[in-house]
């Protein structure tokens, strides 16, 4: 059986400001502005008021769950510009200590496994990270900047052609907030 037409109301919430043009949704808060643009789900998002809508133009379940995925990014972005995001990664050593330093758009990972050479990750966007002591805690609006900068790190810190059971050094998200 076929889903019905799906409709979401997102509400704006205190503080922030949100604009609709076509599909591109711009959202400023307290902390920054972000651009998002959602051409390519084909959905209608409209604004109303302090609501926006986000609705599909023909029935089917993978369009409702498109709707739910974009309701659930503009919520983010709503997240994003009032309070932030932060995630928080642990650094995993069994025997050589691994020391993480940033610089500019770069983690530098070094002494990972023994090895002489850094492992390098590229920070995304206008992520900030800090190390403090074994912990990295990476700081932003954009909840994708941040996860990609997260995936950078951890992938440049993983271990390759080993038993992960045994050989479980590296960077690893420890918390989200």
């Amino acid at each position: 059986m076929m889903s019905e037409y799906t409709n979401i109301d997102v509400e704006i919430p205190e503080g922030v400001q949100a604009t609709v043009t076509d599909s591109t949704v711009v959202v400023t808060g307290p902390k920054g502005k972000i651009t998002r643009d959602f051409a390519h789900t084909r959905l209608i998002i409209s604004m109303t008021g302090n609501v926006i809508s986000i609705s599909a133009p023909q029935k089917g379940k993978r369009l409702k769950a498109l709707v739910g995925t974009v309701a659930a990014h503009i919520k983010n972005m709503f997240k994003g510009v009032t309070i932030g995001h932060i995630y928080k990664m642990k650094v995993i050593y069994a025997h050589f200590p691994i020391t993480v330093k940033v610089a500019g758009k770069t983690v530098f990972i070094e002494n990972f496994m023994g090895e002489r050479s850094k492992r390098l990750a590229t920070i995304v966007g206008n992520v900030k990270v800090s190390v403090q002591g074994d912990e990295l805690i990476l700081e932003g609006m954009d909840k994708e900047e941040i996860g990609q900068t997260a995936a950078n790190i951890h992938g440049a810190a993983h271990v390759k052609k080993m038993d992960p059971r045994v050989f479980q050094d590296g960077v690893y998200v420890s918390g989200r907030a």
